[in-house]
């Protein structure tokens, strides 16, 4: 009986093992490297890309999911960032990766349901192969991305965590998103370029 469940748990330890690696072997973004263009399509079933915003001076990606506590901690100051910075020409893209077979909440018709419950205006895209998380190097929902458009290209400014802390909005005492933005609207470096997110940990096919 013991050694039917250390041969359980040896297989168990593969296939997290496997998926892992097939996650790292991915070349993911790195600060200041150019982000080319995805289309992925929303929960609504429009396609989007960034060329789906000409007018937009840059984007601000989070990789989100619908099940995560995490993530739903965020919500409503997702609302706020995309409400005041989508003014300013950076909208927010959010981005669902996580395997809709492994929870229940991230499936279509539930995302769908949240979205007006809440009242989200922005686009809700689905990662249905989770390639774009992947070359993203998203490790955690949520995990927030600044990209700034440079003449026809695209270009990673931040990456990390949208604040520092995720329980209470009160509490919070670094606005690691909303810096990197401002830094970049009144053309300065950004200070932190990269932080470490705190989420629910993106389940990978």
């Amino acid at each position: 009986m013991h050694f039917r469940i250390l041969i359980l748990l040896s297989i168990l330890f593969l296939s997290f093992t496997e998926k892992a690696n097939k996650v790292s072997a991915v070349a993911a973004y790195k600060i200041g490297d150019e982000v080319k263009d995805f289309s992925l399509r929303s929960i609504n079933g429009k396609l989007y890309s960034f060329s789906s915003f000409p007018s937009a001076k840059g984007f601000i990606v989070v990789f989100t999911s619908n099940y995560c506590p995490f993530s739903k901690s965020y919500e409503d100051r997702l609302i706020a960032i995309d409400k005041k910075y989508t003014l300013k020409s950076y909208p927010v893209i959010a981005i669902n990766p996580n395997d809709a077979e492994a929870y229940e909440e991230d499936k279509l018709e539930n995302i769908q349901a949240r979205a007006k419950e809440k009242g989200f205006v922005f686009p809700i895209l689905r990662d249905e192969k989770q390639s774009v998380a992947k070359v993203f190097g998203a490790l955690r929902m949520p995990h927030a991305f600044v990209v700034k458009k440079e003449g026809f290209k695209y270009f990673l400014k931040y990456s990390g965590a949208i604040d520092d802390n995720p329980q209470d909005p009160s509490g919070i005492t670094k606005n690691y998103l909303e810096d990197a933005l401002q830094s970049l609207s009144e053309n300065k470096p950004i200070i932190t370029e990269q932080t470490k997110p705190i989420g629910c940990a993106i389940r990978w096919k």
